[in-house]
């Protein structure tokens, strides 16, 4: 038995039903476009196939343009424009980027800077408070405040083929700023014990 969540929305759709990745891996089915057919178990373990109609799918597909077609969305971003002398573009957009303003607090805990909502009563701020204080320790504002990760828990492995040949990639170019920012996390990483040098 396998139970399923779905939202029911009250709009116009040439499908009946939309099922998502979630749904197929729990119904353990996989699909072919290409094919027009999907395989899942049955409740005896037997495999099934559901075929689809191209044709079907095809008007399917039609209906769900035209629905489309009356929508229109126009999102106009302003260009980045900075004449500062030595500022780049990256860090011009950094400056410009939206804050929450008015709806938090700054506040000191264990010498570094919270913000907790503005909408939380004194009381309810300073249970917060207390549970961030209680578990600072687990907090980590740069790479060197989490050194000697056990590779047990997090490890990054390339899955190779030994019996295939190790082929050398082009180098790719970065441009200067690029560049600069790459080695700049590097150092971070390599300084953390995050990553190390290999011949």
């Amino acid at each position: 038995m396998v139970n399923i969540r779905y939202l029911v929305v009250n709009a116009h759709s040439g499908y009946n039903i939309l099922l998502g990745r979630p749904a197929l891996n729990m119904l353990r089915a996989v699909a072919s476009t290409r094919h027009m057919k999907m395989k899942l178990p049955d409740l005896s373990g037997k495999v099934i196939v559901i075929k689809f109609d191209q044709q079907e799918a095809k008007r399917c597909y039609e209906n769900s343009l035209k629905a489309k077609r009356g929508v229109f969305m126009v999102v106009e971003h302003p260009p980045i424009e900075d004449d500062r002398a030595g500022v780049s573009r990256a860090e011009s957009a950094r400056e410009r980027r939206l804050e929450p303003v008015g709806n938090v607090v700054e506040r000191q805990i264990g010498g570094k800077t919270f913000k907790l909502g503005k909408s939380l009563d004194q009381a309810e701020q300073d249970r917060v408070a207390g549970v961030i204080a209680q578990h600072l320790h687990a907090f980590a504002w740069s790479a060197s405040d989490m050194p000697g990760i056990d590779l047990d828990f997090l490890c990054h492995r390339l899955t190779m083929e030994p019996k295939v040949r190790p082929v050398c990639q082009r180098r790719r170019k970065f441009n200067e700023e690029k560049w600069l920012v790459i080695q700049e996390e590097t150092k971070k990483l390599l300084n953390a014990g995050h990553i190390s040098e290999i011949q």
